[in-house]
This record gives C-alpha cells, sequence and structure tokens, in this order.
C-alpha cells in the first residue's frame, strides 16, 4: 500500500464515517422484536470503498472500523461476530465485483446475506448447529437492508467520484 497524504486522508475520512455510521445504528431502537438485526449502515462506506478504491482497501478500511467499533463500544464476542459477517461480505462482494456482471445493489444484497452466514456460524460456534435456522429471518432483512444500502453506496459513489478523490487508487 502505498502512502501518501491524500490517501491516510481519504482512509481517515472513511473509517471515521463508517464508524460514525457504526455508532448511529447502535443508537436506533430495534423496529421488530428479532434480535441482531441491523440496517448495516456502514456497508455504504464498504461499498463505496470497494467501488472507488479497490477490494484490499475496502477489506482494510472495513478491518480497521471493526477492530476500532469493538474497542469503543464492544466486547470480544461482539468483535467476533462483526469480524466473520464483515470479513466474509468483503469477500464476497469483492469476487461479485470482480465478475462485472452484478450491479452495485446486487453485490450489497449479496454481501448483506454473507455477513449474516458469518454471524451466524460464529452463533452456531458458541451455541450449536442449531443457530442456523436463524438465517431464515435474518435473511428478509439482509434482503431489504441490501437493497437500501445498495442505492445509498451508489450515491456515495456517484458524489466521490466528483470529488477531488474521485478515481483515485493506488
Amino acid at each position: 500500500m502505498k502512502t501518501n497524504t491524500k490517501a491516510v486522508t481519504l482512509y481517515g475520512i472513511l473509517i471515521a464515517f463508517a464508524m460514525i455510521l457504526s455508532y448511529i445504528e447502535t443508537m436506533i431502537p430495534p423496529t421488530f422484536a428479532i434480535p441482531g438485526m441491523r440496517l448495516g449502515l456502514t456497508n455504504v462506506v464498504v461499498l463505496a470503498a470497494l467501488y472507488s478504491l479497490g477490494g484490499k482497501s475496502a477489506l482494510f478500511i472495513n478491518g480497521v472500523r471493526i477492530f476500532l467499533v469493538a474497542l469503543l463500544f464492544g466486547n470480544g464476542i461482539s468483535l467476533w461476530f462483526s469480524l466473520a459477517g464483515g470479513m466474509l461480505s468483503g469477500i464476497v462482494m469483492i469476487l461479485l465485483k470482480k465478475t462485472d456482471t452484478f450491479s452495485i445493489v446486487s453485490v450489497s444484497v449479496a454481501g448483506a446475506l454473507a455477513h449474516n452466514i458469518g454471524q451466524v456460524a460464529v452463533a452456531a460456534l458458541l451455541l450449536g448447529s442449531s443457530a442456523f435456522w436463524y438465517l431464515i429471518v435474518l435473511w428478509f432483512s439482509g434482503i431489504a437492508g441490501g437493497l437500501l444500502i445498495g442505492l445509498l453506496g451508489g450515491e456515495l459513489c456517484r458524489r466521490l467520484q466528483k470529488t477531488d478523490f474521485g478515481g483515485w487508487r493506488h
């Protein structure tokens, strides 16, 4: 990773934005009585990083955000849930984007579903394989959230392209 002022600034802005969205999301009261259901607001930043900076940058930004949020607002267990979901989601989104077949919204939905799989896999390690039934419940919210986040992520990408950072890659 080539280090320069523009890169450090952009990474810092995106990590800070993702952390703010993470914090805001924890303050939103659950509208449904389904534990673990979240909108996934930070994926807006991950999508923007993926489409503007590339896969390695998106994984780096998401990984730093996960560690910092767990350190500031979470605990060891939340770190493992977030890492499993966030990294699996990121890898799936990178692979789908590389095909140039899927829209940003489709990539977002697949990422949301992969995130659910990663988190339920950690739950299954802790609670046993019966936790996998919960995927059915989470996938409904994952599809809806993935659609919304994909639309927002696409808009953020369009706005980033209009800035001095737009199209910057290393």
